[in-house]
């Protein structure tokens, strides 16, 4: 099951969707939909759901251990928007936190995106779904898929969403408890930021080695409250991929008067 579930007519793992031919395209947004009620634990019991109110628990998506002190709530929250910029590695780190702790995702739009990477990071890939080519409207592509998945990262190609379509699908997000992480594009509003910039490498020579370590320096930013900065950094560990948290910044201290402070 899982994206098993939705891994024909359109949604395949790790390819690109096909229409009858062989020919590349978009899938249909019907057997999209139809598919999302196979999803286990998903499906048709999520649009049953009461919606996620402002006073509901801030119910968070598992995120690799070394990222969670960054986070506010220590976790994506479920029913949140979050637009990512910057290296693709920590993408492929919060699939497999999702999938290996058992819920579903999906990426979308993203072809050059790391499976294999995510795999060594403990991804379940019976748990995820590629839509390499979502077609003209990727958008609307990732909003039905936020019904049936816990984790839909959805990359725009450099496009910016108009600010009154994206709170449609941010209410979407939040009515489901599904999270949408927006990468590569403009999408204003979103209540956290979370940039991740390559750092370093530790293993190569002067043309030859073997990498045994990637650093990213990784900044977040809510709505409210200083930005939290830190060095994640991914190193093999015991047969798999892991993050290590290396150094968490202090957030900045806030100016005082020298004159009142005295007073």
């Amino acid at each position: 099951m899982g994206s098993d579930a939705i891994s024909q007519g359109g949604v395949n793992r790790g390819a690109p969707a096909r229409r009858s031919g062989g020919r590349e395209g978009a899938p249909s947004l019907t057997e999209l939909r139809s598919r999302m009620a196979a999803v286990p634990g998903r499906g048709e019991s999520a649009a049953q759901r009461a919606p996620l109110g402002d006073g509901a628990r801030r119910a968070a998506l598992p995120v690799p251990t070394a990222l969670a002190p960054l986070l506010p709530d220590g976790g994506l929250v479920k029913g949140s928007v979050v637009a990512y910029t910057g290296a693709s590695s920590l993408l492929a780190g919060l699939l497999a936190a999702v999938t290996e702790g058992g819920g579903h995702a999906a990426v979308v739009g993203m072809p050059r995106l790391g499976l294999l990477a995510a795999v060594e990071m403990g991804a379940q890939l019976r748990r995820l779904a590629v839509i390499a080519d979502p077609g003209p409207d990727p958008v609307e592509v990732a909003a039905v898929l936020l019904d049936g998945l816990d984790l839909v990262v959805l990359g725009l190609g450099g496009a910016a969403v108009a600010p009154a379509r994206s709170r449609v699908i941010a209410a979407r997000a939040r009515n489901k408890g599904a999270t949408l992480v927006v990468a590569d594009g403009r999408w204003p509003g979103a209540s956290l930021q979370l940039d991740a910039r390559i750092a370093g490498y530790a293993g190569l020579g002067r043309g030859r080695g073997r990498l045994r370590s990637l650093g990213l320096t990784v900044e977040v930013r809510g709505k409210a409250g200083p930005p939290r900065r830190g060095r994640l950094d991914l190193c093999p560990n015991a047969g798999r991929v892991e993050w290590v948290l290396r150094e968490k910044a202090a957030p900045p201290v806030e100016a005082v008067d020298t004159q009142e402070a005295v007073s």
